[in-house]
């Protein structure tokens, strides 16, 4: 009888406008890299993407209070929703320590990972647009597995970056600012994975 009751497809609209705000803030972290010193104009799209990604985030938690029937579980949603709003956070967090720790340069390894970093987002998105019309893990599989490849990948960058960065070469003042920049764009990527890990679940449970 209850799987007769309409479902409140709305919830698909906010997962996809949240992860297209994700995609966004992902480029502009990336264009911030690239463009650098010129970063003022990167910072404050990247704020609105995470202030409108919370908007969506709280506007789909209302709903879930509200809503009777839901496309799938209600703890996943809730974990789907924190997880893609976190890595906006991520990425917002991790801009406002440029000019707050006042850095000089680039480093090459991290502007590296802001194109893993976007290309794993785009992965993310493009397997939450599917989510919509499929609960067949094989019609996602392509989508997951390259998220947990860019991971990988994300996690040899960030080593590699760390351990240039303790090799002695390197003021120490510059080794505590850029092990946190490094640490929380690791954190925005490995969001990602924890996206995939979350999509993966729902499909299994209601394929």
């Amino acid at each position: 009888m209850f799987n007769l009751l309409p479902k409140d497809t709305v919830f698909f609209d906010l997962f996809e406008k949240i992860a297209g705000h994700v995609v966004t803030a992902a480029k502009q972290m990336q264009r911030l890299a690239q463009e650098f010193p010129r970063i003022e104009g990167a910072i404050q799209l990247i704020r609105n993407e995470e202030h409108a990604a919370d908007e969506l985030a709280h506007t789909a938690l209302d709903r879930l209070d509200r809503t009777f029937i839901t496309p799938f579980d209600r703890e996943d949603i809730h974990a789907l929703i924190g997880e893609l709003d976190d890595i906006v956070d991520e990425i917002d967090a991790l801009c406002k320590r440029i000019p707050l720790f006042h850095v000089k340069s680039m480093m090459p390894q991290f502007i590296k990972q802001t194109e893993v970093l976007l290309s794993a987002t785009q992965a993310v998105e493009r397997a939450v647009k599917q989510l919509r019309k499929t609960r067949k893990l094989s019609e996602l599989s392509e989508m997951l597995i390259e998220v947990h490849r860019l991971e990988s990948v994300g996690d040899d960058n960030h080593h590699a970056a760390m351990s240039e960065l303790f090799s002695g070469s390197t003021d120490t003042l510059d080794v505590i600012k850029w092990k946190e920049i490094l640490d929380y764009i690791e954190n925005a990527i490995d969001g990602c994975e924890d996206v995939g890990n979350t999509l993966e679940r729902i499909v299994l449970k209601n394929g």
